[in-house]
């Protein structure tokens, strides 16, 4: 799946023209035989989904104030004097961030654009926003994990187990009330545990070691079955359409790791006339000068853009 790419000079698409470049997408979409979406880190904070500020300081202001942590990206490499501590931090992590659907609708708005489409998701989130919003998972392939998930600490084993049981016991024993929704809250008073009890500690079923979140992070990240079968679709997507009209649809990708997306895409778009490539991302929107003159590259917010589509 890892392409190398020699992206050459950098342009900004056909046109840097708004209103012309939401017309040659559209006209894009509707002659697509196939979208391929590629979607990063960017998409879900344009849906809400941000790991800092007023979000952040609602859930997690007790950690801020004790360790100095200032948002949710942070505390997750911070080393916790025990595993207690550790899980009710990292519960409140994946229950925000994986079970709470993103509070705006960028995601319900992607879909109704392709739903009636042949379509495939290839995405390096891992907050599951897209099955959350009724994308069919078997479109779908997180490259990176899903918050969803734990696996062993040993990566000899080579499975990853649903976490949303343990989560929901961890938030309730720190605290946490639900709302008329079924939402977890933080109480009034904003008086919560820092530490879940010993005995929700997860433990692998398999071999009595010490869970994780299935996160890529170093090499002991688990691809499971799962992982491999939903490669195998991504890349029968691909074969399938190698030399059809294919709309590369890039949203909020950027440059932490370009050889999941960016660049296969700029490399289809390239070895494929057919082809057309979009990438829409605020402050990061360009492509290579050689596939220009079949790309939009639109500098704003995604949501706004999906709405004029």
């Amino acid at each position: 799946m890892l392409r190398i790419f020699d992206s050459g000079r950098i342009s900004g698409g056909i046109t840097q023209d708004p209103s012309e470049q939401i017309r040659i997408l559209k006209d894009q979409l509707d002659q697509a035989e196939a979208v391929l979406i590629g979607a990063g880190a960017g998409l879900s904070t344009a849906a809400g989904f941000t790991y800092a500020g007023e979000r952040f300081h609602k859930y997690f202001r007790d950690f801020a104030e004790k360790y100095g942590i200032q948002d949710m990206y942070s505390g997750g490499f911070y080393p916790f004097e025990d595993q207690e501590t550790y899980w009710a931090w990292w519960s409140r992590h994946i229950y925000y961030n994986r079970y709470v659907k993103a509070p705006s609708d960028v995601y319900p708005t992607l879909l109704s654009l392709v739903r009636d489409r042949d379509y495939f998701v290839l995405t390096t989130n891992v907050d599951h926003q897209f099955q959350l919003a009724g994308f069919d998972k078997k479109r779908l392939f997180y490259t990176q994990g899903d918050y969803g998930l734990l696996q062993s600490v040993n990566p000899q084993i080579k499975k990853t187990y649903d976490n949303e049981k343990i989560i929901m016991r961890m938030m309730e024993a720190q605290g946490f009330v639900r709302d008329e929704h079924g939402i977890f809250q933080v109480p009034e008073g904003g008086n919560l545990q820092m530490r879940v009890p010993t005995e929700l500690i997860p433990k692998c079923p398999d071999d009595g070691s010490n869970m994780t979140m299935n996160l890529r992070c170093d090499d002991t990240f688990v691809q499971d079955d799962g992982w491999y079968a939903a490669l195998n679709r991504y890349q029968d997507f691909t074969r399938r359409h190698e030399n059809m009209r294919v709309l590369y649809l890039e949203l909020g990708v950027g440059m932490n790791t370009p050889v999941i997306i960016k660049y296969p895409f700029w490399q289809y778009t390239q070895e494929n006339p057919k082809a057309f490539y979009t990438c829409i991302n605020k402050g990061e929107a360009y492509c290579p000068e050689r596939i220009e003159d079949r790309s939009v590259c639109i500098d704003g917010d995604i949501g706004e853009v999906l709405k004029k589509l």
